[in-house]
């Protein structure tokens, strides 16, 4: 018996990360920003969105609502720190175009609604709706895996499967 305790492996806990958005389905080298494009704030994959809701990709707290509530990061319950940021230079907007749903420290479950934005208001404006959703901690896991296909439905699909050291 203790030899089993202390000899046993240390099994990698798998993720699955829900797609937050419905939409069409992006590589980060194609965000029109080179800070996510060059992966600068973590790994992670993108969607254009079809609709007008963010949801949770997640079960876990609100770590940090942007201000303009343009963005969000969510730390999951093993860990896994996640940002989810609707739109290119949104932030510009001052807020105007988002609702959050949430509030900073906010317990949240996998689909649960985050923020609404006006999509119509957005595009207008000249703002592409790409929306990042990134790792911040990849240092954390072992393996990155996009497993969505070319359309996903928030809260339903799944978008990136994690295997966490």
């Amino acid at each position: 018996m203790l030899f089993r305790l202390f000899s046993r492996n240390n099994p990698q806990k798998e993720i699955n990360v829900l797609a937050p958005l419905t939409g069409s389905v992006l590589p980060l080298s194609l965000v029109p920003d080179p800070v996510f494009s060059q992966d600068v704030l973590g790994k992670g994959v993108a969607i254009s969105p079809t609709d007008e809701l963010l949801t949770s990709p997640l079960t876990g707290r609100v770590t940090h609502l942007f201000p303009t509530h343009h963005a969000i990061a969510i730390t999951s319950d093993c860990g896994l720190e996640l940002l989810l940021h609707i739109g290119i230079d949104t932030v510009k907007r001052k807020g105007e175009g988002f609702s959050a749903v949430v509030s900073t420290g906010d317990r949240v479950t996998a689909g649960d609604a985050l923020i609404r934005f006006d999509r119509m208001l957005l595009q207008k404006a000249g703002f592409s709706l790409v929306t990042p959703v990134i790792l911040t901690n990849p240092d954390a896991i072992s393996r990155l895996e996009v497993t969505a296909n070319e359309q996903v439905t928030a809260g339903k699909d799944t978008l990136m499967r994690i295997l966490q050291k």
